[in-house]
């Protein structure tokens, strides 16, 4: 299931903090009426908590939803605060932000120095 994470036609961030205490009606409700999208779409819409430590992961799925949640034990994710309610990223984008990674560097990863072994 986790496959979907990359195969979604579109994956929707809500900037700002959300209040992840919201279960799947909750957020289905503040992608129709908040962002004013569908929910029964093929897409992805992912929150995040004010501590951003926590996201949740709204997708439907042929006759139900799928609510995927991840929590930091360590660090942050690098979350968007624009002043737009969304934004809209690639699924590529998306592994980079749960890999805490940030959505605007030029890179995937840093360039890795050899080191000598003694």
């Amino acid at each position: 299931m986790l496959s979907q994470l990359t195969t979604a036609n579109q994956v929707y961030l809500a900037c700002g903090s959300t209040d992840l205490r919201k279960s799947i009606d909750g957020l289905a409700a503040l992608v129709q009426e908040g962002f004013g999208l569908d929910p029964f779409s093929p897409c992805l819409f992912v929150f995040c908590n004010r501590q951003r430590n926590k996201l949740k992961i709204l997708h439907w799925d042929h006759n139900g939803f799928w609510l995927f949640y991840r929590r930091l034990e360590r660090g942050t994710f690098q979350w968007p605060t624009g002043s737009h309610t969304t934004a809209t990223i690639s699924p590529r984008e998306l592994r980079w932000l749960l890999d805490g990674l940030t959505l605007h560097q030029r890179q995937a990863h840093p360039q890795v120095t050899a080191q000598t072994v003694i």
